[in-house]
This record gives structure tokens, sequence and C-alpha cells, in this order.
């Protein structure tokens, strides 16, 4: 069964295409756009047209390519940014003239489970110590599953909550580079939210930790020294909480034309990765663990589910 799976989340929008068969997912396209459909939200509480036309601009050039590989089941997941805004109408409708079909906007929750599915999938069984955090850091929200892997996937606990690289980079880091009070104001920011998130998922209970989605896998990569941005290199890397203090602290210091210089950083991620570096560094120093990059995640657990659906 050929399935495409879209994720709009608040920084980028996301095309999977893929061939499932039972357990057996094989890639054939997996796109990414930085749109920033999210941009002024925090502020305004709703999408500004430019964002609109960012998105629905990569909506068209996936509609092509959706048509040209011969998608027989599509599904379009909206996240984050997309729960609450004042116009959302405008957003589902000029999803819906673009792709036939609506996004659905889904809760956090259903989100996590999705990541966890996606992202638990896509590694080797013996890398993964059960039961397993997943967490998915994105542009304006973080979401935090428990789960273990057997037979089936058992969640235990999820909970999404409002910290993603955009949303603290846009409420905080205004300098360039950021000031220590800034840096401050987003530590003291993430830990009230891991609160949240921990009298929710009991995340003292991980025995692995699994990172998902552009903050991560940057981070990775630039521990480990990559050339290029390169997903076959960066899927299953471990990175320790000293390799992680280590990068984060070189780009908080780094001013912008730096960060863009660095040959894994999407032109996209450069004003945002100091935030979603500073997420990733609290939920390590909270859980004590090290995080493994998954470059499968929310778009592999949308295509698994959608090609069960479909049988």
């Amino acid at each position: 069964m050929r399935v495409g799976a879209i994720d709009c989340g608040t920084n980028s929008i996301r095309l999977l295409v893929a061939d499932v068969d039972g357990y057996h997912l094989d890639e054939v396209v997996r796109d990414m756009t930085v749109v920033r459909l999210g941009e002024g939200v925090d502020r305004t509480g709703a999408f500004s047209q430019a964002a609109l036309d960012r998105t629905f601009a990569a909506c068209d050039a996936y509609a092509a390519t959706i048509e040209d590989l011969g998608v027989k089941r599509l599904r379009f997941v909206a996240t984050s940014a997309s729960r609450d805004v004042s116009n959302r109408e405008a957003f589902i409708d000029g999803v819906r003239a673009r792709l036939g079909i609506a996004p659905e906007v889904i809760s956090g929750a259903e989100e996590a489970g999705l990541s966890f599915r996606g992202a638990v999938e896509g590694l080797p069984v013996d890398r993964v110590a059960m039961p397993t955090l997943v967490v998915d850091i994105g542009g304006g929200s973080t979401e935090f599953v428990l789960g273990d892997r057997g037979l089936t996937i058992d969640v235990e606990a999820a909970v999404s909550v409002n910290i993603g690289c955009v949303r603290m980079t846009e409420r905080h880091l205004h300098g360039d580079p950021p000031s220590p009070q800034e840096i401050a104001r987003v530590e003291a920011d993430v830990a009230a939210a891991l609160d949240e998130a921990a009298a929710a998922v009991p995340l003292d209970r991980a025995r692995s930790l699994v990172g998902v989605a552009g903050t991560v896998t940057t981070l990775v990569a630039l521990i480990h020294g990559l050339p290029v941005y390169d997903p076959a290199q960066i899927h299953g890397r471990e990175a320790t909480l000293a390799q992680i203090d280590e990068v984060t602290e070189r780009l908080l210091v780094m001013p912008r034309a730096e960060r863009a210089e660095l040959p894994v950083m999407h032109p996209g991620r450069v004003d945002v990765i100091g935030g979603g570096a500073l997420v990733l560094r609290a939920i390590m120093r909270r859980t004590g663990l090290p995080v493994i990059a998954s470059e499968t995640d929310i778009l592999d657990g949308v295509a698994r589910v959608l090609a069960e659906h479909s049988a």
C-alpha cells in the first residue's frame, strides 16, 4: 500500500511517501520545508497571511509529488500552532483546496502516540531499553510519551507542553547572540513545563531516551562532526549530556552568521536552534539519560496507521 503522510507543525511542513507491507516501511520520498506557520502566533493568536502563503506554496508542491507517485491514501496532521489560532478555518480551507483533504488538528496526546510509534519502530530493538521516553521537540510544543515495545506498542502515558524551539526563541531569545538573562528566562520556562510534563508522565521510569525532529538530529550531527546533514549517519546515534552541554554552550555564544555557516544547519533552523538546544538539555538533565536520535518520527507513525486502516 503506497501511502502519503503530511505533518504540519509550527516551524516546518513535511511529507513522507512510503510503501508499507506489514511491519516493513519502504521510504519513497521524505521532504521537509520550513514555512514558519507559527510565526508570531504566540503574540497575536492568529496565523499571518505571509505564513499561510508559505504553507500553501509547500502544499502545492506536495500535491504534485503525491499525484506523480500514485499515492493511494493520504493523511495530513497539523499540530501545536494549529490548535488554538483564531483563523484556523483559513488554514483548513486552504489545505483542502490544494490537497483534497482537510488537515486533522490532532490532540497533543495523539501526536505523542504517533511520534512514539514512528520513532521506536525505526530503531533496532537491542539499542532501546524499555520503557522508553520519546520526546518530540517541535516549534511550538514538545511531546513526551513513555511506552513499551513488545509484540505491540504499549503507550503508558503521554503529554504535550507548550515549549518548542520557535516559541522559546520568539518569547525570549532576541539578542545576537542571546544574553545570559534571555537564556535564563528560557530555562525557567522550560523547567516549569517539565514539572507539568512530569505530573502526567513518570519521566523517572524511563530506561532510555529517544529524541526526534530537527533540533535533536541537528545537534547530534554537530556533535559527531558530520560534514553534511546525512540522515543515515544520524539515525540511531547517541549523545551524552556532556556533549549536549558543550554544543549548546557553543551555539548560544555564536552570532547568527556563524550558525548559518555550520554545514549541517538547515537555513530554517539557524534562528531557533539555540532555543531547541535549551529544551533538549533541560530534558536530559531531568532524566539523567543520553539521547538517541531517530530520523523516523510522527510521519512514519501516521504512514503505518494509515496502511493498517486501509488493509
